[in-house]
């Protein structure tokens, strides 16, 4: 059986873990929650999940890869970003799910029964860039962020000055995928976009992989790391994950942290430049 494990990260949000680590967060306002991604698709999460609130639950995802969004055919009411259709439908699958289970030490605990079927984004509901989900004195406003993938979005807990920035900008920003990521220039206009738009709006940021606490300063990293790539003076660091190839554009030690002491970095195809 598949146990996924929980802890309080604010009055309102709870963070829950899955098998990889992958991070999801459940948001509680007075009359409605939020959950915030739906792991990789293996375990009974909405069980879990009750056993944390009795308020109707709706899930926002960040984006639709295997890690993040392969929970969310237990829940009836589900929003993603269109953009990322097509990349849901090619992560959606068992062998894919199975595939990256198996890069966690924890996929010993998998079995048959675990896998949950595949999911139907035509069931989604659309969100965009400013959409607002009133959770009872909690608001939650999405903001659109291509990049990792084409409709990748980050979250703000808006009383709390919270931001769930997902894989759209974290210490080890992926986007060396060169069927869905964007390249780096158009990211760091849509990265920049976002950062005005975000700007007074939070002190914390959730993460949705490592235990890392990233400074409020990680958005500005990010699109200095951008610069550098395009400049060619980045460090080139080759890295290869489940097939794609790519750079990491600064050196990085244990736990994928940089070595100069800074927390935010890309990973790059130089084709998507």
């Amino acid at each position: 059986m598949i146990r996924f494990t929980s802890e309080k990260v604010s009055d309102s949000t709870t963070r829950i873990r899955g098998i990889v680590n992958e991070q999801m967060y459940l948001v509680e306002g007075k009359e409605r929650a939020a959950l915030l991604d739906t792991g990789s698709g293996v375990g009974d999460l909405k069980a879990f999940v009750e056993t944390l609130t009795d308020r109707s639950v709706t899930v926002l995802l960040t984006h639709g890869h295997v890690d993040h969004a392969s929970g969310a055919v237990q829940f009836s009411d589900v929003y993603m970003n269109p953009l990322d259709r097509v990349v849901f439908m090619n992560h959606r699958s068992k062998e894919m799910r199975s595939a990256y289970l198996a890069t966690s030490p924890r996929f010993g605990e998998v079995e048959d029964q675990d896998y949950l079927p595949n999911g139907d984004p035509d069931q989604f509901h659309p969100v965009k860039n400013g959409d607002m989900f009133d959770l009872g004195g909690l608001t939650i406003e999405a903001f659109a962020c291509g990049g990792h993938t084409p409709g990748c979005m980050m979250y703000l807990i808006r009383e709390e000055e919270a931001l769930l920035s997902g894989d759209a900008c974290n210490f080890f920003t992926m986007l060396q995928d060169t069927a869905f990521s964007l390249k780096i220039t158009e990211y760091e206009k849509n990265l920049a976009c976002v950062r005005e738009q975000l700007k007074g709006k939070y002190r914390t940021i959730f993460l949705s992989h490592g235990n890392v606490i990233p400074p409020n300063s990680l958005l500005d990293e990010v699109l200095d790391v951008c610069e550098e790539i395009r400049e060619g003076t980045d460090d080139k660091i080759p890295y290869d994950f489940l097939g794609s190839h790519g750079f990491v554009a600064k050196a990085y030690g244990q736990g994928y942290m940089r070595t100069d002491g800074k927390t935010g970095n890309i990973v790059y195809s130089p084709e998507r430049i």
